[in-house]
């Protein structure tokens, strides 16, 4: 599937396009660093999917998808929509689902994320064009168009313990999550896995298996820092803490 990558960092577009085109069945065919550009290479490339960002120099994110979805042009209103983004307020998710979107991951994310929701649409996708020549569809095929997930299937909560906190997961011991959760709140801004296991005194690897648990369950935060080679490195911080202000992504 043809996808257009859009997104007004440089070397944050090329990470993405990378991960696109490392997932099966998908290429990049371009990429827009703003709004406008964005509107034209959907006209011009046509590709079948868009990863779109909200933060945009010339306009949101969000005017784009009005744009795509108020043209008559039919190159432009057959495209699909991801979006990926820095934005986590309720208003732009809001927005962002009423103009239908395929989906919405925020930054910072894991490679695997973006994989997984790539194939999940490309799966719809599929199920899509076999109902199409079908001519019908049942309730079953339906809710695999849109993703419904049966009730024996739905996620379930995380374990707690008698006292109503979330359990630590196999291996992991309260004494040290208290000793590395200060060690998070000390720091005067984020740390990456190495700083923290220096600081408590742990190895990298048990610091990153308990900075990765506080943020599964909301203790923590984390954002990526891109340096000019190599993979992003993965920063920490206390949930509620300010994150470094770089610009918006």
């Amino acid at each position: 599937m043809r996808v257009l990558v859009v997104d007004d960092d440089f070397m944050v577009s090329r990470v993405h396009r990378a991960m696109v085109e490392q997932t099966p069945g998908f290429t990049v065919v371009g990429e827009a660093r703003t709004g406008a550009e964005a509107l034209t290479a959907v006209r011009e490339l046509r590709p079948e999917l868009v990863l779109l960002d909200i933060y945009l120099p010339d306009m949101s994110g969000l005017d784009v998808l009005r744009e795509l979805r108020g043209s008559s042009d039919d190159a432009k209103t057959g495209v699909d929509v991801l979006v990926v983004t820095a934005a986590r307020d309720v208003e732009t998710v809001r927005g962002a689902q009423l103009s239908g979107v395929a989906h919405y991951i925020i930054k910072p994310f894991e490679g695997r994320t973006l994989r997984e929701r790539l194939l999940t649409y490309a799966h719809r996708r599929r199920e899509l064009a076999r109902l199409a020549a079908s001519g019908e569809a049942g309730q079953a095929e339906v809710d695999r168009v849109f993703g419904a997930t049966p009730e024996s299937e739905a996620p379930r909560p995380a374990p707690t313990t008698q006292q109503g906190r979330v359990a630590l997961p196999k291996g992991l011991t309260g004494q040290t999550a208290a000793l590395v959760r200060r060690t998070l709140e000390n720091a005067t801004g984020d740390l990456s896995s190495t700083e923290c296991a220096e600081r408590s005194g742990l190895s990298r690897v048990s610091a990153r298996r308990y900075l990765e648990h506080f943020v599964t369950t909301g203790t923590a935060e984390v954002s990526l820092r891109y340096g000019t080679t190599g993979r992003p490195e993965r920063r920490f911080r206390a949930a509620g803490t300010k994150p470094p202000r770089s610009g918006p992504t």
